[in-house]
C-alpha cells in the first residue's frame, strides 16, 4: 500500500519557461522525497510542466529544496556556511564532506552565473572586493548576502536562468568498457 504524500507543491506565481520564456502547461505530477534536519523522510508531490513552445519538461521545485540534493536546503546551507550554523543535520560525515566540497567547487560557477545574469538585466557588474574571501560562503555572501536563506537565493536565480549544472555522476567499472 502506498502512502499519500504530505504536501502537494503548486507555484502561486505564473513562471515562464526558463529556456525560452513561453507559457508552461501542467502535464502531471511526480513524487519527490527529501530528508529534513532530523533525518526524517518527507514526501512531496510536485507538478510537471511542459513549455508550449520548446516542449521541454520542468518540475516546480519548492524554495526549500536544492536540485539533486536529498536534504532540505537549510540543512545544506547550515553545513556549508562559514562558520557552520547550529544545529547540524542528521547526516554522516561523508555527506557533510561532499556538501562542503560541492559548494566550494560550484561557487566560482555560481558567481559567474550571477554576474552574467546581472549584466543581462543591466544591473551592472557584480561588485567583488579585492580582499580575498576564505570560503565559498563568504564569496557568495558578497553578492547575495549572508543572512539565512543565502543558498536558496543563489539556487533560485541560477535554476530559473536555466544555468544549473547537473551534478549527478555515473561510474563505470573497467569491465564495462
Amino acid at each position: 500500500m502506498r502512502r499519500s504524500p504530505g504536501f502537494f507543491v503548486r507555484c502561486a506565481e505564473s513562471v515562464p519557461c526558463p529556456c525560452c520564456g513561453e507559457q508552461l502547461e501542467v502535464i502531471g505530477s511526480r513524487s519527490r522525497k527529501y530528508l529534513n534536519s532530523k533525518g526524517e523522510q518527507v514526501e512531496l508531490r510536485m507538478r510537471r510542466v511542459r513549455c508550449r513552445a520548446c516542449r521541454k519538461i520542468h518540475h516546480e521545485l519548492p524554495d526549500f529544496l536544492v536540485p539533486y540534493k536529498r536534504y532540505e536546503a537549510t540543512c545544506v546551507e547550515n553545513v556549508v556556511s562559514d562558520p557552520p550554523v547550529e544545529p547540524l543535520v542528521a547526516a554522516d560525515d561523508a555527506t557533510l564532506y561532499r556538501w562542503r566540497n560541492w559548494c566550494r567547487d560550484q561557487a566560482p560557477y555560481w558567481l559567474g552565473c550571477l554576474t552574467s545574469i546581472a549584466l543581462c538585466f543591466r544591473l551592472g557588474p557584480v561588485q567583488v572586493t579585492s580582499e580575498p574571501a576564505r570560503s565559498a560562503h563568504q564569496r557568495l555572501g558578497r553578492v547575495v548576502g549572508t543572512a539565512p536563506g543565502w543558498l536558496m537565493r543563489v539556487v533560485r536565480v541560477v535554476v530559473n536562468a536555466h544555468l544549473w549544472l547537473h551534478t549527478r555522476s555515473a561510474f563505470l567499472s573497467a569491465a564495462a568498457s
